[in-house]
């Protein structure tokens, strides 16, 4: 087994290499504007680092969000289109659960990424491996009874004190923690979702209300 996992669903162009029993390579940048001019340099690299070719990949992990539209897209569409030329599979894994699993902890706790717009997005663990609540979209104060006295990590904990005041590192979500989970869910015979993205709310972009079609005379 060989899986590159990659992530674009926070400000971190994140991307490791798994063997099946551990992670051989990882790289992580952070620069929210260039996830699409980063990406694919960061696999190469991480290839050459390695000592390996792409079509030594037999599988591709991709985190599915929640993230904002275009970084989130950057990294899904790079995903299918190594899947397609590969003709491996592409697993997807929500981006908080690979911020989870990193944690290691062992209790109930909080992962919140910044969703910009003054919110978040967030979910609730039993434990690193163990999700029960989410994920969801919210204003930091709007759930503040919801995940008063847990520890939190993520940016978006990170920003908001008031509401996380027991947050702390990891920040950004890490392709070798997305990688390590995939490895151990597959391993146990888990059925990963389809990488499809988890966007929760609709894009900034919108067609204007006003907008007229102009059809040729």
């Amino acid at each position: 087994m060989l899986l590159l996992a990659l992530d674009t669903a926070t400000p971190a162009i994140t991307v490791a290499l798994h063997d099946g029993t551990a992670v051989i390579a990882s790289s992580t940048q952070v620069d929210a504007r260039r996830h699409g001019e980063l990406l694919l340099p960061a696999v190469d690299r991480l290839l050459a680092e390695a000592g390996l070719g792409l079509d030594a990949v037999t599988g591709i992990v991709a985190g599915i969000g929640p993230g904002p539209y275009t970084g989130l897209r950057v990294g899904l569409m790079t995903a299918d289109t190594f899947g397609l030329a590969l003709g491996v599979p592409v697993y997807g894994v929500c981006t908080l659960d690979g911020l989870a699993y990193a944690t290691d902890i062992d209790g109930p706790f909080v992962v919140a990424t910044d969703a910009r717009r003054k919110e978040v997005y967030w979910a609730r663990y039993a434990d690193s491996r163990t999700r029960v609540t989410g994920p969801s979209v919210d204003r930091p104060a709007d759930i503040a009874d919801e995940v008063a006295g847990l520890p939190a990590v993520g940016a978006g904990a990170l920003l908001y004190p008031d509401t996380f005041p027991q947050a702390h590192e990891p920040r950004h979500v890490s392709a070798a923690a997305l990688a390590s989970l995939a490895a151990e869910r597959l391993a146990a015979g888990e059925e990963l979702p389809a990488p499809r993205p988890l966007y929760l709310r609709r894009p900034d972009a919108q067609v204007p209300k006003s907008y007229k079609v102009v059809t040729p005379k």
